[in-house]
C-alpha cells in the first residue's frame, strides 16, 4: 500500500489548474491501482484535483476535515464537488477544531503527515503566506523524512 498526501495552492488560475492536473496525474500514475490511498482536505485547487486524480486511478481516499465549519468557509463554488469528493471517501478524521483557521489547517496536514509514506506538493516553492501554508507543509514533511514530490509545471502561475 502507498499512502500519498498532498498539499498545495488555492485558487489556481484556469491555465495553472490543467497544468497541475497534468502533473498531479503523471505522478499519481506511479502508484495507481487499488494499493493506493490518497490523502486530502479536498479544498479547492491542489487539494481537489490530486483526490480526483487518485480516484481515477483506481485508488481511495481517506479526508481530513479540519473543523467543524470547514466546508462553510469554501469557495460556493467549489462546494458541490468538495461534497462529491467527500462521499467517495472510505475514511473521513475530523478534528477537533470549530473554525477552518491557519491552526486547524496545520493540524490537519500534520495530522495527514502522520498517516503518509510520501507527500505531493503543488508548490511554487515560495515561503507561506501565512502559517500552515505549504511551504511549511513541506518542511514538516522533510523534517519526518518523507519523500516530498513537488509539483509545479513550467507555465503554472499564481495569483
Amino acid at each position: 500500500m502507498t499512502r500519498l498526501a498532498v498539499t498545495g495552492h488555492r485558487e489556481l488560475p484556469a491555465r495553472t489548474a490543467e497544468l497541475v492536473a497534468a502533473g498531479l496525474s503523471a505522478e499519481v500514475a506511479k502508484h495507481a491501482g487499488p494499493d493506493l490511498v490518497g490523502l486530502s482536505c479536498i479544498a479547492d485547487g491542489a487539494d481537489s484535483l490530486f483526490a480526483q486524480t487518485v480516484l481515477d486511478a483506481g485508488g481511495s481516499l481517506v479526508v481530513i476535515v479540519p473543523a467543524k465549519k470547514y466546508r462553510d468557509g469554501l469557495p460556493g463554488s467549489h462546494q458541490a464537488t468538495y461534497d462529491g469528493l467527500l462521499s467517495q471517501a472510505v475514511r473521513i478524521i475530523e478534528l477537533d477544531h470549530i473554525e477552518p483557521n491557519s491552526d486547524a489547517y496545520m493540524d490537519a496536514s500534520l495530522r495527514m503527515l502522520d498517516e503518509a509514506d510520501e507527500l505531493v506538493a503543488v508548490w511554487d516553492g515560495q515561503p507561506a503566506r501565512g502559517y500552515g501554508g505549504t511551504a511549511d507543509v513541506v518542511t514538516a514533511a522533510r523534517e519526518r523524512g518523507l519523500t516530498v514530490a513537488v509539483i509545479w509545471p513550467d507555465g503554472a502561475v499564481r495569483d
